[in-house]
């Protein structure tokens, strides 16, 4: 049910060179308030892609549904910890929360629907919106990348993962519905950028939920690019039934359908990261 084009373009990205030693992590929010954009699947094959590569790669679930752990086997709702403990918990140890997931390299924060109370609670503390640095400090030495898989809403838990970030990675879907609230999205992200993190930046826009053979999909990636240029990913992710597989799977697609067009367009998206220097 469609295509990848990632063996299509002739302008591919090179098979990263192993890495001699890890960290420190470069940090990447995977935003957007608008739902079903593909948020969680890249999340995890992104992770998973980079992972293959010898990256070490943490999957931080920050959506208090829990998608993103369910969608790498772990049943949070049965976790007496998760990611909520710990930004409750300012002397707390993230690393007792951390679990390996079924991939090499790829280890897994899990969420569950405990930190929908975050969002009130922090309201109260102290630096609110840098809880989640603080969580993720101790550990940024242990891994190559975090990817922070955001609620889809600007509440306080998306400020907090902009603030935690190097950058953003934002999944578009290739609808014209979901171009208007990218400026939303953007005024957001600029204005954690002017008051409290300097250097967060958007790494770029990733077009997701393509169908090439409808004139509405080229249309949408026509105005995307008008609009944002080069921050557009050339790796594009189109639709296709094995990213759902995938997840009822409870694995990532490089591993469920390791030679299938959406396992090589997220593994060329390692590689656009990594040749654009925005992951190691």
């Amino acid at each position: 049910m469609g295509t990848a084009d990632s063996s299509a373009d002739p302008a591919d990205f090179p098979v990263p060179a192993p890495l001699s030693s890890h960290g420190p992590a470069r940090v990447i929010a995977m935003c957007n308030q608008k739902g079903g954009v593909g948020k969680t699947t890249t999340t995890i094959n992104l992770g998973a892609a980079l992972a293959e590569y010898g990256r070490k790669v943490l999957l931080v679930d920050f959506d208090p549904q829990g998608a993103a752990s369910a969608g790498l086997g772990i049943n949070a709702h049965e976790l007496d910890r998760t990611i909520y403990n710990l930004l409750m918990e300012p002397r707390a140890d993230v690393r007792e929360i951390i679990r390996p997931t079924e991939v090499d390299n790829l280890d897994l924060a899990p969420a569950n629907i405990d930190l929908s109370a975050a969002e009130v609670q922090l309201v109260s503390e102290v630096a609110r919106e840098q809880a989640l640095a603080r969580v993720l400090r101790p550990v940024l030495d242990d891994y190559d990348v975090i990817l922070i898989d955001c609620q889809p809403s600007l509440g306080l838990l998306t400020v907090n993962a902009l603030t935690a970030a190097h950058g953003v990675l934002i999944p578009l879907e290739a609808e014209f519905f979901a171009l208007r609230g990218v400026a939303l999205l953007v005024e957001s992200i600029e204005r954690v950028q002017e008051r409290i993190n300097p250097r967060l930046r958007i790494d770029g826009i990733l077009a997701t939920m393509v169908d090439m053979r409808t004139l509405h999909s080229r249309e949408v990636l026509d105005r995307v690019r008008e609009a944002f240029g080069e921050k557009v990913f050339k790796t594009k992710i189109s639709r296709t039934v094995k990213f759902p597989d995938a997840s009822v799977a409870t694995e990532p697609i490089t591993t469920y359908a390791p030679t299938h067009s959406g396992a090589e367009a997220y593994r060329r998206l390692a590689r656009e990261l990594i040749a654009r220097g925005d992951a190691a």
